[in-house]
């Protein structure tokens, strides 16, 4: 998606932070892509940057093959903005020195500004900031500036005005940074000339473009759980190709409690969407039985998932289009976003460790007859939300929180049987409706049940139980790369808990998860 006027590089050194600087640019209106930052020279210049933003990294410049500064990136004549290890690498490249720190800074710090261009007029001159580093630079390149200072960190941060190339040793990517997005806004509006081009008209406008271009007269499927992202992936392909959609839907046994008979009315009913619905649910929980790993789960998933839908297609009355090139005549609409791709080690980020596999980017077979549509793989979560919202979807849908595509099975822990996922779908009822009850559904970006392999003694009347335990996870998020425990007041907590022991059977202890993200996953799957 590199059609848009003013465009900002963003070269990852591996920060788990590197997708927040995304996002934020993002935030200021302007399209971004992600470079790993060995990425090939003519790959990046190939976007014709405005600028060149510069992750930090969890290496020392001078560990052994720790990355490098490609020489291209001071040559493009682009502004550059380079954070804690892209700071370091800016300075050893230009002729300054990095030593290590004799007093490390991670967490909360306090600096000073001096006076600079990147700094917005509106800002004060002292801010709290988020600093996460060992190194530091010790004097700075011929031609630089001092713009930022900290007890701890004398050159907090480093400009050569002259050729618009900034360096700071803070995070203004993360909430914990005062002025964070009104910096980067700055660097990215004031500093490189980007207009605020980036919104959800033009996103849908570019995307429909690229839906066509790439689909043509051929048909697509499009896999509907019913979920924030394929239904928004399934409302964006109907706008741009109308009737050459399918949509199918697969209850897969791995739903929420009455979530099938939702989709059927919403898309079929009320979206007009063509919509055949298959009840596949004895055919996952086969393929399931005695698979405890949450790895393999998703493989099979998927595979399973596929082979249903190539099933399917051989049902309906879909005339595939003759291709003399050999390409696929069906596509496969997914609705892979961004953090997806990040979270699964796709080829956009290969030096990224892989985390987990996603459903919709590693869990699918090599050998499936389609060929992948994946209208918003460069979108974040809430982007996605925008142009739902300007596609005319209910906020019933838009607003839906986010469902893994392996369902249910995720979130059962350890084997999954029928019996153990009508517990978790009777538990993750209770959950939500008081969650609704207490207006908390906006205030926690994800919530749900988990049901852990684990089973605990309790007593129940007069007689001794020992049942399975449910865990509850809510988080509050602004981009589902980083996430924080939601703070459920005391008193919904424990009508939650008294409900789920007294009408979920087979449970007799509810926990409540308090770890951010990192250093989990939202998902414990």
């Amino acid at each position: 998606m590199n059609t848009h006027p003013d465009r900002i590089a963003i070269l990852d050194f591996g920060s788990q932070y590197s997708q927040l600087i995304a996002r934020r640019v993002r935030e200021a209106n302007v399209y971004c892509e992600l470079f790993p930052w060995d990425a090939p020279p003519e790959k990046v210049r190939a976007l014709q940057p405005a600028g060149i933003i510069l992750s930090g990294g969890p290496n020392s410049v001078y560990d052994p093959g720790a990355p490098t500064l490609a020489s291209y990136v001071l040559q493009v004549g682009a502004p550059v903005l380079a954070i804690c290890y892209g700071m370091q690498l800016l300075a050893q490249a230009c002729g300054g020195v990095v030593a290590p720190s004799s007093h490390r800074e991670y967490g909360q710090t306090n600096i000073e500004l001096d006076p600079s261009r990147l700094w917005p007029e509106a800002i004060p001159h002292a801010l709290s900031v988020w600093m996460s580093h060992g190194d530091r630079v010790d004097r700075i390149p011929a031609g630089f500036k001092v713009i930022a200072h900290s007890a701890n960190s004398p050159i907090a941060g480093m400009a050569d005005e002259a050729r618009g190339i900034y360096a700071i040793q803070f995070h203004p990517e993360v909430n914990h940074t005062q002025h964070g997005r009104d910096i980067i806004g700055q660097f990215v509006h004031q500093v490189c000339g980007c207009g605020a081009t980036w919104t959800s008209a033009g996103i849908i406008d570019e995307s429909i473009a690229r839906i066509r271009a790439q689909v043509g007269d051929r048909p697509v499927i499009c896999g509907l759980s019913g979920g924030v992202d394929s239904s928004v992936t399934a409302a964006l392909v109907h706008r741009a190709v109308g009737d050459q959609l399918t949509c199918v839907f697969v209850d897969t046994g791995l739903l929420r409690k009455d979530e099938g008979e939702q989709v059927i009315e919403t898309f079929q009913r009320e979206q007009g969407i063509r919509l055949v619905a298959v009840n596949a649910s004895e055919d996952f929980l086969d393929i399931l039985q005695g698979v405890t790993d949450p790895e393999e789960k998703r493989k099979r998933i998927g595979e399973k998932f596929v082979r249903v839908f190539e099933a399917q297609i051989a049902s309906l009355d879909i005339q595939p289009i003759p291709s003399s090139t050999g390409a696929k005549t069906v596509l496969l609409a997914q609705g892979t976003l961004y953090p997806d791709v990040i979270e699964s080690r796709g080829p956009e980020r290969q030096a990224a460790a892989k985390i987990k596999t996603h459903h919709n980017v590693g869990g699918l077979p090599k050998d499936m007859q389609f060929e992948l549509l994946e209208p918003m793989r460069y979108l974040f979560k809430d982007e996605v939300r925008a142009v739902g919202s300007a596609l005319g979807l209910p906020d019933s849908i838009v607003w839906r929180q986010p469902f893994p595509g392996p369902g249910l099975a995720v979130r059962v822990l350890g084997e999954v049987t029928w019996e153990r996922l009508e517990r978790l779908r009777a538990a993750d009822a209770v959950l939500q409706e008081e969650l609704r009850r207490a207006d908390l559904m906006r205030a926690t970006s994800q919530s749900f049940a988990v049901l852990l392999p684990v089973r605990a003694v309790g007593v129940m009347g007069d007689g001794r139980t020992y049942s399975e335990v449910i865990a509850i996870r809510a988080v509050t998020t602004d981009d589902f790369m980083t996430a924080d425990w939601a703070r459920i007041p005391y008193d919904v907590l424990a009508r939650i808990s008294s409900r789920i022991v007294n009408e979920v059977p087979g449970v007799n202890r509810v926990t409540y998860d308090i770890t951010t993200k990192p250093p989990a996953t939202i998902e414990w799957e």
